[in-house]
């Protein structure tokens, strides 16, 4: 298996108090492609707007603004830049923003080239700042009243303003993975953020030059995590070698290995026990959900869900439990955290693809395995080992990313596992190779570097007996048998080890 970062997702972004999406937002979002995680080239963005009606009512609406459709686009990522600009002066609160964003995430129509699909069957990573922190707190728990998990949080210097009704930033039980980047050192006339219970918490001590406003810089810092070469600019402000010496500590790699390096395309390790602004200072684990049993221990810290209907089936983790390469015709373990159903009764489907690509809606997906797995209800997550097997026939060899989807028959969700499931074509015995030499018969086996391969021999071309395994370390295998005189005739096949 290859390393992988995880496409085929949802990653939003949206701005806070008198922002806007066309200053830092679009320009943060059209960086991620060029991230060194990012797989391919092609990618999805649109632009999702909250508006208020002349009736006084908010509404809203989606637009692409620039790459392929969703269901076209290779990396199968689409990127929503949220603008609630038209009221985000305070004639309204956080929550009826995120209110109506996941109303319009989760509506079949909201995007008509997806073709009924909503933007909710994909994995979620919801991005804000400073107001903008606690429209997406509030939308990962108006996704979790739906049922729906969101694979990450993150915010930017949240300032939630109770003035204008907006709630408190939380890290709900729905979510797997919450960081926040936040400063206190902006002064009495610049907004200062706080931590977030729950989450990966890294303050920023130093965020001299940028756009001279810490408040603000905390934005330019997470988009100098994403561009990482020197100048970054987001249009805006621009991040110089001077701010890449400084803004971040000897661990984070001038911004390499910290901010998006823990989001799903950027796979760093969300569970990692290591403090990167020193001891005391907040672990990166401590922003992975602890609320259930995920595989990072158990210890609450999480905020419960108000409600949950259960009405949106979940794979919350997708992870390959086989080592090494597969040869075409064998099996392969897939390791699934799943949450489904409004109760625990009945059972929910999981289905498994092979993909060539990181997109689950373009239509090249292969399904080699359909399990059913029981629901949980609301306060469980189940823990499953499927075991696929590939077919030969309907598989070529190559490499893969493994796709795994649940559903009800209604709703289905989508993730992909971390890393590539490599498949070999069978191992062969090259015929021109056979010869009788010494007494003895050899040939050369042809395969795959870590294949590992079984000799098969036969005298009647009926009864066959291993008689010999090994693991190449190359392309090719010099095979001699030893009881070559044994026999009067001896026919040979050379196979995959079977599992």
């Amino acid at each position: 298996m290859s390393p992988r970062a995880e496409a085929g997702g949802v990653t939003l972004v949206t701005h806070g108090f008198n922002g806007n999406v066309t200053d830092w937002v679009i320009p943060m979002a059209d960086r991620i492609p060029g991230h060194p995680g990012f797989e391919g080239t092609e990618v999805s963005c649109y632009q999702l707007v909250i508006v208020e009606n002349n009736s006084g009512q908010l509404e809203a609406s989606a637009a692409l603004i620039s790459g392929s459709p969703g269901d076209l686009a290779g990396s199968g990522e689409i990127f929503v830049k949220l603008d609630w600009s038209n009221v985000d002066g305070g004639s309204r609160s956080s929550t009826e923003i995120a209110e109506l964003a996941v109303a319009a995430l989760v509506f079949p129509g909201l995007i008509p080239d997806l073709d009924g699909r909503p933007l909710t069957e994909l994995p979620l990573h919801l991005i804000g700042h400073s107001r903008g922190g606690s429209v997406v707190s509030e939308m990962a728990r108006f996704c979790g009243a739906r049922g729906l998990w969101v694979d990450q949080v993150t915010t930017l210097d949240p300032v939630p303003v109770a003035t204008f009704g907006d709630a408190a930033v939380r890290a709900w039980e729905n979510v797997l993975f919450a960081d926040n980047y936040w400063q206190v050192i902006g002064g009495f006339f610049v907004p200062t953020g706080q931590p977030v219970s729950g989450a990966y918490n890294r303050e920023l001590t130093d965020l001299g030059g940028g756009y001279g406003s810490p408040h603000s810089d905390v934005h330019l810092w997470y988009h100098g995590t994403i561009e990482l070469g020197t100048p970054a600019t987001d249009t805006q402000a621009t991040i110089t070698s001077s701010e890449r010496s400084s803004w971040w500590v000897g661990s984070e790699a001038a911004g390499a290995a910290t901010g998006f390096q823990y989001s799903r395309i950027g796979g760093g390790d969300r569970l990692s026990s290591f403090e990167p602004a020193g001891s005391g200072t907040g672990a990166i684990s401590d922003g992975f959900n602890r609320a259930w049993d995920l595989g990072g221990g158990v210890t609450g810290n999480r905020a419960a869900l108000p409600a949950n209907s259960g009405e949106w089936p979940n794979i919350i983790r997708c992870l390959l439990a086989t080592s090494g390469p597969v040869t075409a015709g064998g099996s392969f373990d897939l390791e699934v955290y799943h949450q489904s159903g409004a109760g625990a009764s009945g059972d929910i489907e999981v289905r498994t693809l092979l993909d060539p690509d990181g997109n689950p809606w373009n239509g090249n997906e292969t399904e080699v395995g359909r399990h059913l797995l029981p629901n949980t209800g609301t306060n469980l997550v189940r823990n499953s080992t499927l075991t696929v097997a590939t077919d030969p026939a309907g598989v070529a060899p190559g490499a893969y990313a493994v796709l795994t989807a649940i559903t009800d028959g209604t709703r289905t969700r989508y993730l992909y596992a971390p890393e590539d499931l490599v498949v070999l074509g069978p191992p062969r015995i090259d015929e021109k190779t056979v010869r009788l030499e010494g007494g003895l018969a050899r040939f050369t086996v042809r395969g795959a570097p870590g294949q590992d391969v079984t000799i098969l021999a036969s005298g009647n071309l009926l009864d066959w007996t291993p008689i010999a395994s090994q693991v190449l370390s190359g392309t090719t295998w010099e095979f001699a048998d030893p009881d070559t005189a044994m026999f009067p005739r001896r026919f040979y096949e050379a196979v995959g080890t079977p599992e």
